[in-house]
Parts: C-alpha cells; sequence; structure tokens
C-alpha cells in the first residue's frame, strides 16, 4: 500500500542553482556513465541534485537497474521520489559515486562540506572504485580556503578544545556554524556541529593533521583521493 500523498513531491533546491546551465551540462555528463547494475554513491550538493534527476530519467527510459547509496538524508529523499532504490555502505560497495565541490585546485585538493554532509562524503568517495567531481568553472582556486573557510565536524563536549587546537595548528579565524532557518547551530547528521576554519598555509598533510585533533569527526579538506574532475 502506498501513501495517497508523497510529502516528497515538491522537493527542490532549496536555493536558487548558480550557473544552472553550465552544472546542467556537467549532470548529463555523468548521466551518461551509468551502466546497468551499477551502485552509485551519490553526493550532496546542486550539481549532484541535478545529476540523480539525469540519471533517474535514463533509468525510466532505458529501463536500467541502478542502486544509490546516498550521502546525506536529502539526497536520499531525492531517490526515493525518483524511484531509485537506496542501500547503505553495510549492503553494498559503490562501483562509482560522484559529488560535487566547493573549491578544487590545480593538484585536485577538494574543499567540500558547505551543506555540512563531507563525513558520509568522504567515507563514500574513499570507498568507491571511482570518483567524480562534478563542477562548474567558478570552482577552481589556486589553493584551499581562496574562497571557503575548511567545515570541520567536531563533537559537541569538544567544541572549546578543538578551537584552540585550530587557533595553535595557524587557524585566521574558527568560527560555530549557525543555522540560517532556525535559531542555533548547524547539526550534522551525525549529531555534531560544525566549525568553520580559515587557514592561509595549507600543505598535503594538512588533513592529517586535522583530523589528529581529539574531538574532530571529520573534515571538509580532501587531499591525495582518486578523483576525475568533470566540468
Amino acid at each position: 500500500m502506498n501513501w495517497n500523498e508523497n510529502i516528497v513531491q515538491k522537493l527542490e533546491w532549496n536555493a536558487e542553482i548558480s550557473n544552472l546551465e553550465e552544472k546542467q551540462k556537467v549532470a548529463q555528463k555523468v548521466a551518461s556513465i551509468a551502466n546497468d547494475g551499477d551502485t552509485i554513491g551519490v553526493g550532496s550538493g546542486s550539481t549532484s541534485f541535478l545529476a540523480i534527476q539525469a540519471i533517474a530519467k535514463r533509468m525510466k527510459e532505458e529501463n536500467l537497474k541502478i542502486r544509490a547509496i546516498p550521502t546525506s538524508k536529502e539526497i536520499s529523499m531525492v531517490c526515493n521520489y525518483l524511484k531509485i532504490p537506496v542501500v547503505s555502505l553495510m549492503e553494498a560497495k559503490p562501483d562509482w559515486c560522484f559529488d560535487g565541490a566547493d573549491e578544487v585546485t590545480p593538484e585536485k585538493w577538494l574543499l567540500k562540506g558547505r551543506g555540512a554532509a563531507m563525513f558520509k562524503e568522504k567515507l563514500v568517495i574513499s570507498n568507491a572504485k571511482k570518483a567524480y567531481i562534478l563542477v562548474d568553472n567558478s570552482k577552481f582556486v589556486q589553493k584551499p580556503c581562496e574562497k571557503f573557510p575548511i567545515p570541520i565536524e567536531v563533537f559537541p563536549d569538544a567544541l572549546y578544545s578543538v578551537k584552540e587546537k585550530l587557533i595553535e595548528l595557524g587557524a585566521i579565524s574558527a568560527e560555530l556554524r549557525l543555522a540560517k532557518k532556525k535559531d542555533g547551530p548547524v547539526i550534522t547528521e551525525n549529531g555534531n556541529l560544525i566549525v568553520d576554519a580559515k587557514f592561509e598555509n595549507i600543505d598535503k598533510d594538512f588533513e592529517i593533521k586535522l583530523k589528529s585533533i581529539v574531538g574532530v569527526i571529520e573534515t571538509g579538506l580532501f587531499i591525495g583521493y582518486n578523483v576525475e574532475i568533470v566540468n
């Protein structure tokens, strides 16, 4: 028995999508990669939102059997609405995955996490055989933190101690991320907080340095991952 009304039917991206035409072209590129029987890790972000819609269209038109491993509750809801079967990493390993990025350097270092889903995103990317990063030209930078701070997921009780360590590590600023449409901080799907930290000097070991701080669950800095940039 199905519900009489699907509350997700009006689900749309919650902000106007910038560079829409360019992102739609990128979404079509990644949708063309999908094959019958694939299990695909589906990232968060506006370009990923467009890409999963394009994949769903192919599934319907070509009768493809594809499963998705979503990286956020929002994307899981989208997959459910588009009738794409959802599985977890406990059930399957992704054949490949796609995701967006907020910044991409010439070395393919990534900055992600404005949607606060970087823990699951990194988990999926690190377990996929191939990871495609979908970006428009506005996302290319010369170094991380050029446009955005590094999002850092922090266990709530460690908030002050983590901020202290971030300052010792050279952070110019380290601010608790506040929710835009409710009172209080952003709470991740894991029940943690987000600290946005700005740094000037970031080397190849910086992700490891951040993760070594007790209380840091994950960071939005992706260094050394096997990714292919699609733009």
